[in-house]
């Protein structure tokens, strides 16, 4: 076959095929047009609430003791007594004897300012009488000179005086001496100058000790304190914080401190004492100093907690969460924590769809509210999720049906 003949036939091939194809196309049926939805998008909202009541503030701290001191003996000498509470971990109470110090030798210093007191006592009433009889002696003197030229001042030494202001001194000087002998006996009995703990101690019987040496270290119990820092927009909040007093008893802003033990939680009722006068260098925050009374006993249990033996004590050294009754303001609102977006704004949702941007001062935050001041109505819906941005106007989903 001829290069010519084969040209043709592929020719007529091809068209042959392509005429086979428009007719099967021309065969197929329409397809169904339909519109597509609007590209609307579907958010989470919650809504705005009116606020009403003190705004709280919430902080969290360490326990530490409203008092600790060392005890320390003002006289030295043997320890021959020592109270069987009073070790680490006990508990003692005011005006409780812990440990005695040997009083021998103090109740001979006793017995010796005892005799030197009498004897001063006697050598005054001597200096006394013959002082009285000098001056005696020299208004007779001086009645039968009355005519002649008399001194008309009496030398101090004839009437004994220096000599009885010497005695005088004599005899204070040994009744002080005998007072503080008295004072340093009574000392070898060492009390508990408050209700407390006994957070460390290192005495034993036999053991000599030195007058103004540390032996042991306890904390008192009627009340503990927890430092709480806090910044200068949370202690705004604080009603009177200036103006309080350290340890003056205003219990006017209250407090509840929350603790947690093994599986419950705990509470217990405290006041705001007083407050730092200058920021922290390391966090610039200011410290505001709390107080619990009677941390002991006053626990109670929160949070459906069922205690097992009684309730815990507010153990010092352990972190604590506090919840203070901050301002009562009027015109604030709470909302989701979500719905506050960049900027201290949220994104209100109207009854149409649309979306309004309000912008907002907050107040203060917690871990599901934020506490505001704005342009809301209390019920509105806020955007809490499902837009990474807004703008004034455009339109949004909400409810369970994304469809418009």
């Amino acid at each position: 076959m001829s290069r010519i003949s084969s040209f043709i036939i592929a020719g007529v091939i091809i068209i042959a095929s392509v005429a086979l194809a428009a007719f099967l196309i021309s065969l197929a049926p329409e397809p169904t047009r339909t519109e597509q939805p609007p590209q609307v998008p579907f958010v989470q909202t919650g809504l705005v609430t009116a606020g009403s009541g003190p705004i709280p503030v919430f902080g969290s701290g360490t326990v530490r003791p409203s008092a600790e001191i060392d005890i320390v003996p003002q006289v030295g000498g043997k320890i021959v007594w020592v109270d069987p509470g009073f070790q680490s971990g006990g508990r003692v109470v005011a005006g409780q004897a812990i440990f005695r110090i040997e009083e021998v030798d103090y109740q001979y210093r006793v017995q010796e300012a005892e005799a030197n007191l009498a004897a001063s006592q006697v050598a005054l009433l001597k200096e006394q009488e013959q002082a009285s009889i000098a001056r005696t002696q020299y208004e007779l003197y001086s009645g039968r000179r009355r005519d002649e030229a008399a001194p008309s001042i009496a030398n101090p030494l004839a009437l004994r005086e220096p000599q009885l202001n010497a005695a005088r001194a004599a005899f204070d000087r040994d009744e002080a001496r005998l007072a503080d002998a008295k004072l340093a006996l009574s000392r070898t009995k060492v009390t508990a100058p408050f209700d407390g703990f006994v957070q460390e101690e290192s005495v034993d019987v036999g053991q000599i000790v030195a007058a103004g040496q540390p032996v042991a270290r306890i904390f008192a119990t009627d009340a503990v304190e927890v430092i709480v820092p806090l910044s200068d927009s949370d202690a705004a909040l604080i009603p009177g914080l200036w103006s309080l007093a350290a340890g003056d008893g205003n219990r006017t802003v209250a407090v509840r401190v929350v603790a947690r033990y093994g599986d419950g939680i705990y509470a217990w009722d405290g006041y705001v004492d007083r407050s730092e006068a200058s920021l922290d260098k390391q966090t610039r925050t200011i410290d505001v100093i709390v107080r619990v009374p009677d941390p002991i006993n006053s626990g109670s249990p929160i949070d459906g907690t069922v205690p097992l033996n009684g309730s815990p004590p507010l153990l010092v050294g352990k972190f604590v969460e506090v919840e203070i009754e901050g301002l009562e303001l009027e015109g604030y609102y709470q909302v989701p924590r979500a719905a506050l977006q960049s900027g201290n704004e949220v994104w209100v949702v109207n009854d149409g769809g649309a979306v309004s941007i309000i912008p907002v001062q907050v107040l203060q935050r917690t871990n599901d509210e934020v506490y505001v001041t704005g342009a809301l109505a209390s019920g509105q819906a806020v955007i809490t999720g499902g837009i990474q941005f807004a703008t004034e106007g455009m339109r949004v989903l909400t409810g369970a049906d994304p469809t418009p």
